[in-house]
Formats: C-alpha cells, structure tokens, sequence
C-alpha cells in the first residue's frame, strides 16, 4: 500500500493523499520522501494545474510518528529536495489543503504550507511543538502570526490548544469550513474555479502573492511594479491578439457586468 497516494486526473487536477489512516497518518521518515518527491513531480507535470493535498480516514496528518523521531529529527533533514514543506514552496501550481480532523503540529505545518484551506467542520489545528520538546522546522512559528496575529499565535503554540476549524475561518487562515466529507469536493470546486481562468497568469499571481508575502509592503509593492513592466514588456503582438481573444472568449459566456 503507498502510503502517499498521487492521482492525477483528466482536468488539470492532482490529488496528494497521505494515506496512513490507521496511525492518523502519521509521517515516517520514508513517507516525508515520498511526500517531497510527489509535490516536485506535480510541479513538473505540465498536465497538472491545481493541486489538492488530503488526508485519508479521519485526519489529514497527525504530525510525525514519534516512534520514528530521531530518524526523522536527526535525519538528512537539510536536503531540499526530500522537504515535502520546501518542496510545496516551490510548487508553482496553487496547492488547496482538504482538511478532515486533525492538523497537528507537522501536520499543521504541512496545512500552512498551502495556499488555500478548506476544513471540515469537526477539523482541529494544533501545535503541540511545546508539549514534546520538539522545535518547529518547517515554518510554524513564523507563518502563523503573520496569518492570524501574534497574539493569537503565540497561545496557539505555547498552549498547545486546538485551534477550531471555525475559528481558524474567522480568523482568514481557512478559508471554507463545510459539513464532514465535504471538504474534496469543495476544493475541486475550487480547483475547477482557478482551471478556468489563463494558466500563465494563475502561477504568476500565485507567484508574487507568495514572494511579496516575505517583503515590506514597499518593497512588495515595487516587486509587483517590476514584474508586471517585465510581462508587458516580454509580450509579442501575437500574444496580446491571443489575449484579447481569451478576454473576448470568456466575455461571451457570461452576462455582461455592471458597473
């Protein structure tokens, strides 16, 4: 049985699924490979727009398997290329988190590695980094505060308290909480939704959403300016026909706006 499932579907979709169920799919060592080697693979399947990473049974991931710890902690931990957080980092496609039950600490880690969430109404977040003496590695400790606040992040992590799926929404980290079993199919929806639209242009935007993300607004700003002026400047006339085509397509299919 592999326990990192891959499908990849007709429609441009990918599906990653830790499929370690018995154990709440706790990761191994082995599995953390195998989860980094996935997402690179989705990366460079140019059949794949959209990524959903799920969990199968009743957690998505429930953090590392503290049997295997030292072979995990002490590990080739430094290589990028078998960093399953490093390696959706790098995903250029937009990664949605299906999240059913437990998100605990790695696990949290590997939610907050996604670009969109969408939780089931029973789902938990929790960082349990402090209850078993384990320093966080995979970007907890700075994501979360800038997504939900330090304060709120900081009880989060120094209580090791769950953090609702409810809550996790109203505070703009999750951004869809639906009713058990329903968070797949929503986030194909959503998947479907990001299919539509011009393909160059979702990694782009994906693109420097993230990076402007690790810079001051100023400087964020002034990397949009670049790159934008960069795209202009690299399109053909042809490519500017086929844009006005793509615009001229989707503007038929829809009733026309009001403004």
């Amino acid at each position: 049985m592999d326990l990192i499932q891959v499908n990849k579907e007709s429609g441009g979709i990918g599906i990653i699924t830790i499929n370690r169920p018995k154990s709440l799919n706790s990761l191994t060592r082995a599995m953390m490979v195998d989860l980094a080697r996935a997402f690179k693979e989705m990366d460079a399947d140019e059949s794949i727009q959209v990524v959903i990473f799920t969990g199968a049974g009743k957690s998505f991931c429930s953090g590392v398997d503290l049997t295997a710890a030292e072979s995990v902690f002490k590990g080739d931990v430094k290589d990028p290329e078998t960093d399953p957080v490093i390696q959706m980092e790098r995903l250029r496609k937009p990664i949605i988190g299906a999240i059913n039950g437990f998100a605990i600490t790695a696990g949290f880690e590997l939610a907050l590695a996604c670009d969109i969430l969408v939780a089931s109404r029973g789902a938990k977040f929790m960082d349990t980094h402090a209850r078993f003496g384990i320093f966080p590695s995979w970007g907890l400790s700075q994501k979360l505060s800038r997504i939900i606040g330090a304060n709120k992040a900081r009880e989060v992590s120094l209580t090791s308290m769950p953090l609702t799926a409810d809550v996790a929404e109203k505070l703009g980290f999750v951004n869809h909480v639906v009713e058990e079993g329903e968070a797949l199919k929503k986030a194909r929806g959503i998947a479907e939704a990001i299919i539509k639209n011009e393909q160059g242009m979702v990694l782009r935007i994906k693109s420097v959403i993230n990076d402007g993300l690790k810079l001051d607004l100023g400087h964020a700003l002034t990397l949009e300016k670049e790159r934008a002026h960069a795209y202009y400047s690299g399109m053909t006339k042809e490519q500017f026909k086929k844009m006005q085509e793509f615009i001229a397509g989707r503007g038929s299919k829809k009733p026309s706006s009001k403004l």
